[in-house]
């Protein structure tokens, strides 16, 4: 199990929005930005989706994402890699969809996708770029 460090959380937590990549199941790349996100245990991470098209299918092919976040004040950056599961119903999709509708009601929230970490990567410049951390 990966356990995501204090920094880490920190940078994650401060990161209004963060691109994710999925890739079809033939290989095809899609990059979107997430706005409606959270961190819910040191290896779990929720993101609603409103208004995903190409993501939404790419998951359903390969459900493996990546997803960048970045601190500018400190300029440390990592990446996160895992496996989804997308959810329509139950307690946590009902839970987050609440949540994301206290926003505004104009947010769709048709899915909650799920996140389990699989490994962390520092993406900050230097030698360390690029480097497994978790």
């Amino acid at each position: 199990m990966v356990a995501l460090s204090g920094e880490i959380k920190e940078i994650f937590t401060k990161t209004k929005v963060m691109p994710m990549a999925t890739a079809s199941k033939s290989g095809v790349p899609n990059v979107a930005p997430m706005a409606s996100i959270q961190l819910v245990a040191d290896d779990t991470v929720w993101i609603m989706d409103n208004y995903m098209q190409k993501t939404l299918e790419n998951l359903k092919e390969n459900p493996v994402v990546a997803l960048y976040f970045y601190d500018q004040g400190t300029k440390r950056c990592f990446q996160i890699k895992g496996s989804t599961e997308v959810r329509t119903s139950g307690p946590d999709y009902e839970k987050f969809r609440d949540q994301v509708r206290t926003k505004g009601h104009h947010y769709p929230a048709k899915s909650l996708i799920i996140i389990r970490i699989t490994d962390v990567f520092e993406c900050t410049p230097g030698k360390e770029a690029g480097k497994k951390v978790l």
